[in-house]
């Protein structure tokens, strides 16, 4: 059989073995009866979520978590049946019943989403799976503490009723990723606090849970009875000040690669690219690379962002465009075809997705997280 040759114009290379090797790293890094939950919400971060879930699974982890109920409800159709699979961000309408059918564990934030996964239990005759969350102070999703004797007193009785099964208790930390802020150890006492409160109205769940990526690295008194890493399974590191992905021994998964499409000698004083943000100042070559916004590439990293062309990182030339940027080759001329490395785990000379992020003010999560459909997904280590 004729092997399918890689993708020329650009390709994300997708490392399975280094996503292996961070979960049991991962795994090292907590207690042994802490169960792992492997987050492949986003496509996994656009790593591909079938693919990096079943990698993660085959490394160590006990969970998968995912946002939407789509993207959980996707996974049970690919055959991940035998594993519990979390899913954390309903809005009204949302399909409670598939999830139930499906034996999804279900976020419940408030009262709306008790009354349906309620009724939703009643339309199928089967028990939903649910966990509680607690706003402990991030704000966004999660039942404010005014409000959770409510929400715990209700799916007690829902419970009673053999409409659900609360199986866990969980919430999200805002600030784990910003070493010693002081809003990290409030938010542990406050869950603390509710976690109290639950168990003693009679809540008995199988998992207790806050711990982001951040958190599993770095704060062991966070850990209860699950973790649940994102960002750190790919390899990247969740903050600059918590150290490099190499400090916290991992490594980057995915490589973003192009190929140059036309190398072209011009003179100085020649404008590249709209607006003319970027003019040269002498005679050189410039490098066509066939990757754009619309791909993913920040179009707020036009005129910084890094990449690797022939050995030598260049530099983004003038702004980012739809399909395509370009960069100064010094009067280099490598030959069309020849390879432009965006970003990688960095160890050959490569720039990084921390690299890409700081060149677009923003963080590595969204770097490989907005890498679109158009490139395709090249696995290794299958």
């Amino acid at each position: 059989m004729t092997e399918t040759p890689p993708p020329r114009r650009a390709r994300a290379e997708i490392d399975l073995g280094a996503l292996r090797a961070n979960v049991r790293t991962l795994r090292a890094r907590v207690a042994p009866h802490v169960r792992i939950m492997a987050v492949v919400k986003a496509d996994a971060y656009g790593h591909g979520a079938l693919r990096c879930a079943r990698a993660a699974l085959d490394a160590g982890a006990d969970w998968l978590g995912t946002a939407t109920p789509h993207e959980a409800l996707a996974l049970r159709a690919a055959g991940i049946t035998d594993v519990p699979v979390m899913c954390w961000l309903w809005t009204p309408g949302d399909p409670w019943d598939q999830g139930i059918e499906a034996g999804l564990d279900m976020s419940v934030s408030g009262m709306w989403a008790l009354e349906e996964v309620r009724e939703a239990a009643r339309a199928t005759g089967k028990t939903a799976r649910v966990q509680l969350k607690a706003d402990t102070g991030l704000g966004r999703n999660g039942c404010q503490p005014a409000d959770w004797p409510e929400l715990v007193g209700e799916a007690l009785k829902a419970e009673a009723d053999g409409l659900v099964k609360v199986t866990g208790l969980w919430s999200h930390l805002a600030c784990a990723d910003e070493p010693h802020h002081p809003s990290t150890a409030a938010q542990l006492d406050v869950f603390r606090s509710m976690l109290a409160h639950a168990e003693e109205a009679g809540i008995r769940p199988e998992v207790r849970h806050i711990a982001n990526s951040p958190a599993t690295l770095t704060l062991p008194e966070a850990h209860f009875d699950l973790v649940r890493p994102g960002i750190a399974v790919y390899g990247v590191s969740p903050s600059p000040e918590l150290g490099t992905s190499a400090e916290l021994g991992l490594r980057p998964v995915m490589s973003l690669k192009g190929s140059i499409a036309l190398v072209k000698r011009v003179p100085a004083g020649h404008g590249v690219s709209y607006g003319h943000h970027y003019v040269t100042d002498a005679e050189t070559t410039l490098g066509l690379v066939p990757l754009g916004y619309a791909d993913g590439v920040p179009r707020h990293a036009s005129g910084r962002g890094p990449v690797l062309v022939d050995g030598t990182v260049r530099t983004v030339a003038g702004r980012v465009a739809m399909d395509q940027f370009v960069v100064d080759l010094g009067g280099d001329e490598p030959e069309p075809g020849t390879e432009a490395v965006l970003f990688g785990p960095g160890d050959r000379g490569e720039p990084t997705a921390e690299d890409w992020a700081v060149a677009a003010d923003t963080i590595a999560y969204e770097i490989v997280t907005r890498i679109g459909a158009r490139v395709p997904r090249v696995y290794l280590g299958e």
